[in-house]
Protein backbone atom coordinates (compact mmCIF):
# COMPACT_ATOMS: atom_id res chain seq x y z
CA UNK A 1 0.00 0.00 0.00
CA UNK A 2 1.40 3.66 -0.40
CA UNK A 3 1.27 6.03 1.90
CA UNK A 4 -2.08 8.72 2.21
CA UNK A 5 -1.52 12.11 0.79
CA UNK A 6 0.60 14.53 2.08
CA UNK A 7 0.60 18.61 1.50
CA UNK A 8 3.07 18.38 -1.14
CA UNK A 9 1.56 15.01 -2.94
CA UNK A 10 1.78 15.67 -6.72
CA UNK A 11 3.78 19.09 -6.10
CA UNK A 12 7.38 18.41 -4.64
CA UNK A 13 9.44 15.32 -4.55
CA UNK A 14 9.64 14.36 -1.14
CA UNK A 15 12.14 11.44 -0.97
CA UNK A 16 13.68 10.79 2.45
CA UNK A 17 13.19 13.98 3.70
CA UNK A 18 12.03 14.01 7.36
CA UNK A 19 9.26 15.83 8.89
CA UNK A 20 6.23 15.57 5.99
CA UNK A 21 2.88 14.15 7.79
CA UNK A 22 -0.22 12.94 6.35
CA UNK A 23 -2.79 15.75 5.35
CA UNK A 24 -6.23 15.81 6.90
CA UNK A 25 -6.98 13.82 3.06
CA UNK A 26 -4.28 11.88 4.18
CA UNK A 27 -5.37 10.87 7.36
CA UNK A 28 -9.08 10.12 6.04
CA UNK A 29 -7.17 7.78 3.01
CA UNK A 30 -5.35 6.33 5.80
CA UNK A 31 -8.16 5.17 7.91
CA UNK A 32 -10.10 4.23 4.60
CA UNK A 33 -7.57 1.43 4.13
CA UNK A 34 -7.45 0.52 7.55
CA UNK A 35 -11.21 -0.47 7.15
CA UNK A 36 -10.21 -2.35 4.01
CA UNK A 37 -7.70 -4.42 5.95
CA UNK A 38 -9.59 -5.15 8.14
CA UNK A 39 -12.23 -7.34 6.04
CA UNK A 40 -9.27 -9.95 5.15
CA UNK A 41 -9.66 -13.06 7.07
CA UNK A 42 -6.17 -12.61 8.16
CA UNK A 43 -2.99 -10.02 8.39
CA UNK A 44 0.00 -11.86 10.03
CA UNK A 45 2.08 -8.56 9.81
CA UNK A 46 2.22 -5.00 9.21
CA UNK A 47 5.91 -3.33 7.50
CA UNK A 48 6.12 0.09 7.39
CA UNK A 49 8.54 2.46 5.67
CA UNK A 50 10.26 4.38 8.35
CA UNK A 51 9.21 8.03 6.78
CA UNK A 52 6.29 9.87 9.07
CA UNK A 53 3.74 9.61 6.40
CA UNK A 54 4.38 6.06 5.93
CA UNK A 55 4.38 4.84 9.63
CA UNK A 56 0.85 7.22 9.64
CA UNK A 57 -0.75 5.23 7.26
CA UNK A 58 0.06 1.90 8.41
CA UNK A 59 -0.79 2.68 12.15
CA UNK A 60 -4.68 3.05 11.95
CA UNK A 61 -4.09 -0.48 9.56
CA UNK A 62 -2.03 -2.18 12.46
CA UNK A 63 -4.31 -0.69 15.01
CA UNK A 64 -7.30 -2.31 13.24
CA UNK A 65 -5.65 -5.97 13.28
CA UNK A 66 -4.31 -5.41 16.81
CA UNK A 67 -0.94 -5.95 15.36
CA UNK A 68 1.97 -3.63 16.00
CA UNK A 69 3.65 -2.04 12.97
CA UNK A 70 7.38 -2.98 11.71
CA UNK A 71 9.77 -0.41 10.43
CA UNK A 72 11.44 -1.94 7.92
CA UNK A 73 14.03 0.32 5.71
CA UNK A 74 13.78 -1.65 2.80
CA UNK A 75 10.55 -0.51 1.95
CA UNK A 76 12.21 3.35 2.10
CA UNK A 77 11.31 5.79 -0.79
CA UNK A 78 13.69 6.08 -3.30
CA UNK A 79 16.78 8.08 -2.49
CA UNK A 80 16.12 10.81 -4.96
CA UNK A 81 19.41 12.73 -3.83
CA UNK A 82 19.61 16.24 -4.82
CA UNK A 83 16.16 16.68 -6.21
CA UNK A 84 14.99 15.90 -2.99
CA UNK A 85 12.33 18.36 -1.85
CA UNK A 86 12.38 19.76 -5.30
CA UNK A 87 8.86 21.57 -7.62
CA UNK A 88 7.73 18.70 -9.83
CA UNK A 89 7.39 21.29 -12.47
CA UNK A 90 10.59 22.41 -11.93
CA UNK A 91 11.94 18.91 -12.78
CA UNK A 92 9.54 18.13 -15.44
CA UNK A 93 11.72 20.93 -17.50
CA UNK A 94 14.78 19.20 -17.10
CA UNK A 95 16.24 17.36 -20.24
CA UNK A 96 16.95 14.62 -17.64
CA UNK A 97 13.15 14.31 -17.15
CA UNK A 98 13.42 12.33 -20.37
CA UNK A 99 15.40 9.65 -19.10
CA UNK A 100 13.41 9.04 -15.54
CA UNK A 101 10.18 8.96 -17.77
CA UNK A 102 11.62 6.68 -20.55
CA UNK A 103 14.62 4.69 -19.64
CA UNK A 104 14.59 4.90 -16.11
CA UNK A 105 16.63 2.03 -15.78
CA UNK A 106 19.66 4.04 -16.93
CA UNK A 107 18.90 6.88 -14.41
CA UNK A 108 20.50 7.88 -11.47
CA UNK A 109 19.64 10.53 -9.01
CA UNK A 110 22.57 13.22 -8.62
CA UNK A 111 23.80 12.16 -5.01
CA UNK A 112 21.25 9.30 -4.53
CA UNK A 113 20.11 6.04 -5.66
CA UNK A 114 19.23 4.13 -9.14
CA UNK A 115 16.12 3.30 -10.34
CA UNK A 116 18.07 -0.25 -10.27
CA UNK A 117 19.48 -0.08 -6.63
CA UNK A 118 15.59 0.67 -5.22
CA UNK A 119 14.15 -2.19 -7.21
CA UNK A 120 17.05 -4.49 -6.00
CA UNK A 121 16.49 -2.78 -3.03
CA UNK A 122 12.82 -3.23 -2.27
CA UNK A 123 12.11 -6.85 -3.93
CA UNK A 124 14.85 -8.23 -1.81
CA UNK A 125 13.01 -6.69 1.18
CA UNK A 126 9.61 -8.07 -0.49
CA UNK A 127 10.82 -11.48 -0.63
CA UNK A 128 12.44 -11.31 3.07
CA UNK A 129 9.27 -10.86 4.31
CA UNK A 130 7.52 -13.29 2.20
CA UNK A 131 10.48 -16.20 3.18
CA UNK A 132 9.37 -14.75 7.16
CA UNK A 133 5.80 -15.32 6.61
CA UNK A 134 5.46 -17.89 4.16
CA UNK A 135 2.04 -18.60 3.60
CA UNK A 136 0.46 -15.49 5.27
CA UNK A 137 -0.69 -11.87 4.67
CA UNK A 138 1.39 -8.73 5.54
CA UNK A 139 0.72 -5.85 4.48
CA UNK A 140 3.14 -3.03 3.36
CA UNK A 141 3.20 0.27 3.30
CA UNK A 142 5.46 2.10 1.04
CA UNK A 143 5.81 4.75 -1.66
CA UNK A 144 5.02 5.08 -5.14
CA UNK A 145 7.96 4.42 -6.95
CA UNK A 146 9.19 1.46 -4.95
CA UNK A 147 5.86 -0.21 -5.06
CA UNK A 148 5.58 0.30 -9.01
CA UNK A 149 8.93 -1.39 -9.19
CA UNK A 150 7.75 -4.35 -7.49
CA UNK A 151 4.37 -4.52 -9.87
CA UNK A 152 6.72 -4.87 -12.76
CA UNK A 153 8.65 -7.28 -11.56
CA UNK A 154 6.03 -9.79 -10.60
CA UNK A 155 4.50 -9.38 -13.96
CA UNK A 156 7.53 -9.40 -15.30
CA UNK A 157 8.14 -5.62 -16.89
CA UNK A 158 11.14 -3.77 -17.71
CA UNK A 159 11.79 -1.26 -15.50
CA UNK A 160 11.98 0.86 -18.53
CA UNK A 161 7.75 0.64 -18.70
CA UNK A 162 7.35 0.62 -14.99
CA UNK A 163 6.19 4.61 -15.26
CA UNK A 164 3.27 3.56 -17.30
CA UNK A 165 2.18 1.65 -13.69
CA UNK A 166 0.18 4.46 -11.50
CA UNK A 167 0.07 3.98 -7.79
CA UNK A 168 -2.42 6.40 -6.00
CA UNK A 169 -2.31 7.57 -2.91
CA UNK A 170 -3.53 4.58 -0.03
CA UNK A 171 -3.89 2.25 -2.92
CA UNK A 172 -3.62 -1.45 -2.86
CA UNK A 173 -1.51 -3.59 -4.73
CA UNK A 174 -1.72 -7.42 -3.94
CA UNK A 175 0.74 -9.93 -5.29
CA UNK A 176 0.47 -13.45 -3.83
CA UNK A 177 3.53 -15.50 -4.20
CA UNK A 178 3.88 -19.37 -4.52
CA UNK A 179 6.95 -21.56 -5.87
CA UNK A 180 5.47 -21.31 -9.19
CA UNK A 181 6.42 -17.39 -8.99
CA UNK A 182 3.86 -13.99 -8.50
CA UNK A 183 0.83 -13.67 -9.39
CA UNK A 184 -0.28 -10.09 -9.44
CA UNK A 185 -4.37 -10.31 -7.87
CA UNK A 186 -4.29 -6.21 -7.99
CA UNK A 187 -3.09 -3.18 -9.00
CA UNK A 188 -3.57 0.70 -7.67
CA UNK A 189 -7.12 -0.58 -6.15
CA UNK A 190 -8.62 2.22 -4.50
CA UNK A 191 -11.89 1.36 -3.47
CA UNK A 192 -13.27 -2.53 -4.00
CA UNK A 193 -13.17 -5.36 -1.41
CA UNK A 194 -10.13 -6.87 -0.65
CA UNK A 195 -12.15 -9.78 0.87
CA UNK A 196 -12.47 -11.48 -2.49
CA UNK A 197 -9.41 -11.50 -3.39
CA UNK A 198 -7.93 -15.01 -4.32
CA UNK A 199 -5.83 -16.55 -7.41
CA UNK A 200 -8.13 -18.03 -9.72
Amino acid sequence: MRHGQTPSTGQRLPGRAPGLHLSDAGRDEAAAAAARVAELKRVDAVYTSPLERARETAGPIAAARKIKPTVDRGLLECDFGEWTGTELKKLMKLPEWRTVQGYPSGFRFPGGESFLEMQDRIVGAVGRLVDRHRGGVVVCVSHADPIKSVVAQAVGTPLDLFQRIVISTCSVSVVAYSPAGPLVLAVNSTGESLAELAPS
